[in-house]
């Protein structure tokens, strides 16, 4: 962090991450790798790494867990905002890699630290420091408070004029689509900027394809619509038209974490003036960047990183 007030803030829960190092099953797994993972607080570091100053709030355990999840993220230059939870456990992930072409991952969060996220948690002046909110859909399902918390956040973030990016990021785990549905699009019809894949803005409207989506929230106030199309690339919705960028050939390691690395590739390119087809394909970069190492954040590229990669430096060697 540079000391200046935040250009993002960002809310949500935030795990501990358990994952097997080889392939095959947890009954049979040898060894395993410890770290940390949530959809936010991917995007925060990511946007840090990015050169934007960015501040996360979030709910931990007084535990062990807790305070390595606030230490993590705080150790890549995010302004870590950690509500210590006196009576609930910190959030665990648990991660494996049945196949070379598969991963499942299994959430133990039920009456987490992290859910008991509530609208007094926000700090005063908080959210009205940033120039944008991030919030996802994950944490509103998570429980009627934190619920209720992004709402707050959203009503303060567009009382102070902020933008308000919404990234649908839907889990089945949380709540079947006819429950989320409605929750996830009250959330995106109050945003500038909505981001989902083809299968989510099928949750917000059924019978829409993502284009007659697009459309539909802008009516509702929505500026800009971004269509993640995985490999395939990215596209762009917007009033002035529609903008596309093909996504870049890679062998992938982990595809977890990629969303929210193209999340924080496309916010820092808008943030910092890029057109929209650069920031496309920055965005594209940092998704594709995100699936050569195991890990939910870790490959997450700083600027010197992207520009490499977009360079095609492809030696294996540095010296």
């Amino acid at each position: 962090m540079t000391g200046a007030a935040p250009s993002v803030v960002t809310l949500g829960e935030t795990m501990a991450l358990v994952r097997t190092t080889e392939l095959g099953s947890l009954r049979h797994a040898d060894s395993l790798s410890f770290g940390i993972g949530g959809a936010e607080s991917n995007v925060a570091i990511g946007l840090a790494r990015l050169g934007v100053d960015t501040s996360w709030l979030g709910r931990v355990g007084d535990d062990s867990l807790g305070e390595r999840v606030s230490r993590e993220i705080r150790g890549d230059g995010v302004d870590v905002r950690a509500i210590v939870d006196a009576d609930a456990a910190t959030g665990l992930m648990v991660k494996e890699r049945p196949s070379a072409a598969s991963t499942a991952v299994h959430y133990y969060r039920a009456g987490s630290a992290g859910s008991r996220l509530r609208p007094a948690d926000l700090p005063e002046r908080w959210v009205e420091a940033g120039s944008l909110l991030h919030v996802t859909g994950i944490t509103p399902l998570l429980s009627d408070s934190a619920r209720m918390t992004v709402h707050a956040a959203i009503d303060r973030a567009r009382a102070a004029g902020a933008t308000v990016s919404f990234d649908i990021n839907y889990r089945s785990a949380l709540a079947p689509p006819a429950t989320a549905g409605p929750v996830l699009r009250e959330i995106a019809e109050r945003a500038d900027l909505v981001f989902g894949g083809d299968e989510e803005f099928a949750i917000l409207y059924p019978d829409l394809s993502p284009a007659d989506a697009a459309a539909q929230l802008r009516r509702a106030g929505c500026a800009t619509t971004i269509l993640k199309q995985g490999p395939e690339g990215a596209t762009v919705f917007a009033a002035d038209g529609v903008s596309a960028a093909g996504g870049f050939a890679i062998d992938p390691v982990d595809t977890v974490g990629a969303g929210d690395a193209f999340v924080a590739g496309y916010l820092s390119g808008m943030l910092s003036g890029l057109d929209v087809e650069s920031t496309l394909r920055r965005a594209n970069a940092c998704g594709a960047m995100a699936c050569l190492v195991p890990g939910d954040w870790e490959a997450a590229p700083t600027l010197r990183d992207l520009d490499r990669f977009l360079a095609g430096d492809s030696d294996p060697v540095r010296r």
